[in-house]
């Protein structure tokens, strides 16, 4: 393989694995907001939160030249992700 190339697949690799566990991360800590809102009877979404999440992430991801619509689509991923797990912890699944 030619070296140039294996850096660089090295490096995403690595990237990656960084993903994997930020990830992992944010989920322990929105599974320790879901059992406080169900423990506070609070609803599992949060509407305004969530678009100002968004706003602030779009903007984020133009400071980052990188593509605020395929930022938001991963970002709605994860909130709607979020949202099932919560939802799944009231027993609303």
């Amino acid at each position: 393989m030619d070296e140039t190339l294996r850096r660089y697949r090295e490096s995403i690799d690595n990237i990656d694995a960084a993903l994997v566990f930020l990830l992992a991360e944010r989920f322990k800590v929105t599974q320790a907001v879901g059992a406080y809102k169900a423990q506070a009877e609070l609803p599992p979404a949060d509407p305004d939160r969530e678009a100002k999440q968004i706003t602030r992430l779009r903007r984020l991801a133009v400071d980052a030249h990188l593509d605020p619509d395929f930022t938001e689509k991963f970002l709605r991923f994860i909130i709607d992700e979020v949202i099932r797990h919560h939802e799944r912890m009231r027993g609303n699944d």
